[in-house]
């Protein structure tokens, strides 16, 4: 079996005269359940769904944004094609139209399924597409007729040969030389187009085939221009003891091609590949969408997670497309918790020896952050590999039943049995407070002694369970002296208190006392 691998030619080369090495035989899976048919796409990305909006990338390119380039959409595409074609034994010139316009030339193989002996010898990618100008450039030396305007008196006809095409024409005619500015041009009529000029992107292949006939030829190629986001909706139930949980695919194709009744997958995992950095782009994230029939069907691929749609859509170029990632998934048992810390941690730490500035890290902020806690576990009625994505949480308003938006967080890559830990917002009736109430530093014994007092306000009418996070940034060795109410320790730097607040007015007061040294 013999196939075209761009990547390892010995002498390749995409310049006007094409590759001219032979191709090497490129790998290919064997005993395969079911032969390719058709058109397949299989779609990687490496979006950010905290910035990455698709429907802006769309927007800016219909309204002509300058710095919009198609090419720097965070991820790509792996189309596959199965055609049909007639082949004479010997050499063939072959035109495999309709390609996307940002192919990967190198990347492309060619396989034979029919005759497997079927090789390639060279290729060239032809993408000069054909516009005006191109046209124009080819009626040099023809005859052309013109209508241009003429003030208010309407339109007057013009009949020459075309000497010159540019920002103006300059056409012979049986009066003299005429120049005319292209823009006052209504119409330019011209005979039928010209051999030579493409209408869509081209790969020109020269293929020697030891038998003739109709045969079927399988190609595949990579290409920029597509990529694809998860968008995840929760709906609570009234007690925030249970949600529903749907999600979505949204694919944004600016490839320069629309795939047309095509098989779809999707790859979620972090696949490596060389290439220069790329400008980012700052963008809104999209709005939610309504539940749809089962879609996506998931399994494990390589290190990868590959989700495949059983069954045919057309992928529309410049467009986004949503799709159903999973059916609505009911009865998912939630947890609402509170967590505060007071503590702003963006830029502590210690170098090369203990902070001991009193007056650093006593600041404090009374928010109390509002989450969401569900495991994804079989269990759960969940078990489903998560790609990364938005995540919007909803709650439905007794008063007349409509949805009403909480609050919307990310998650990342969530593998099966893992927790799901979603941010929806700050609480409004909840308050913390958090004082430095002694701070002893003893120098010569290489020692601080310092104690915090923390008071949480509950004006709710229902009780709160708070996670109660401190940071112990001052030096690595530390040790708790004294303390109100039990704590885990997390990690090295840092400890929780769990604590109940009652609601209706209620309120709780945690202290602790910890020791630094630095013997």
């Amino acid at each position: 079996m013999k196939s075209i691998g761009l990547a390892i030619f010995a002498a390749a080369s995409l310049a006007t005269h094409g590759l001219t090495s032979a191709a090497a035989p490129a790998p290919v899976a064997k005993h395969a359940a079911q032969p390719p048919t058709g058109t397949t796409i299989t779609i990687y990305s490496s979006a950010d769904p905290a910035s990455f909006n698709p429907q802006q990338w769309v927007f800016n390119q219909q309204i002509g944004y300058n710095n919009v380039n198609p090419s720097q959409i965070p991820g790509f595409g792996v189309v596959k094609e199965v055609r049909e074609m007639n082949l004479k034994a010997g050499l063939n010139h072959l035109d495999f139209t309709n390609v996307a316009a940002l192919i990967d030339p190198t990347s492309v193989s060619f396989q034979d399924l029919t005759v497997p002996r079927t090789s390639v010898w060279d290729q060239r990618f032809k993408f000069d597409l054909v516009n005006s100008q191109k046209i124009l450039s080819k009626y040099l030396g023809h005859s052309v007729t013109l209508y241009s305007s003429v003030g208010l008196r309407g339109v007057k006809q013009i009949t020459g040969k075309l000497l010159h095409a540019g920002s103006a024409l300059v056409v012979q005619t049986h009066h003299g030389l005429r120049i005319l500015n292209a823009a006052n041009l209504q119409q330019i009529h011209l005979g039928k187009l010209p051999r030579g000029l493409m209408t869509k992107p081209t790969l020109e292949w020269l293929v020697d085939a030891p038998v003739g006939g109709k045969q079927k030829i399988l190609t595949a190629y990579q290409t920029k221009g597509l990529t694809w986001t998860a968008d995840y909706n929760l709906v609570l139930n009234s007690a925030n003891t249970g949600a529903s949980l749907s999600a979505w695919v949204t694919i944004l194709n600016l490839s320069g091609k629309s795939y047309r009744h095509a098989h779809v997958k999707l790859i979620a995992g972090n696949v490596n590949r060389v290439q220069p950095p790329v400008a980012q782009f700052e963008m809104r994230a999209a709005g939610q969408m309504q539940n749809a029939a089962p879609a996506f069907k998931e399994k494990t691929f390589f290190e990868y997670h590959m989700y495949t749609l059983p069954r045919r859509t057309t992928v529309h170029q410049n467009s986004t497309q949503q799709i159903a990632l999973f059916p609505t998934k009911p009865h998912i048992a939630v947890q609402k918790e509170f967590i505060y810390s007071g503590q702003n941690t963006g830029w502590w730490g210690y170098y090369g020896g203990p902070n001991l500035v009193r007056n650093n890290g006593i600041q404090s902020t009374g928010e109390v952050g509002v989450y969401v806690r569900f495991n994804n576990s079989r269990n759960n009625s969940l078990g489903i590999p998560f790609p990364k994505g938005k995540i919007r949480i909803y709650q439905a308003d007794p008063a007349d039943g409509t949805l009403e938006f909480l609050g919307e967080d990310l998650i990342h890559n969530t593998p099966v049995d893992e927790p799901v830990m979603v941010k929806v917002g700050k609480a409004f009736d909840i308050i913390g407070k958090r004082v430095q109430t002694n701070f002893n530093l003893n120098n010569a014994g290489k020692t601080l002694k310092e104690t915090f007092q923390i008071t949480l306000d509950n004006h709710g009418k229902t009780d709160a369970h708070i996670l109660v996070q401190q940071y112990l940034w001052r030096w690595s060795n530390w040790n708790i002296v004294k303390n109100s109410d039990k704590f885990q320790k997390i990690n090295a730097r840092e400890i929780e208190f769990p604590v109940d607040v009652p609601g209706h007015n209620g309120k709780k007061v945690i202290t602790y006392t910890v020791r630094y040294n630095w013997w």
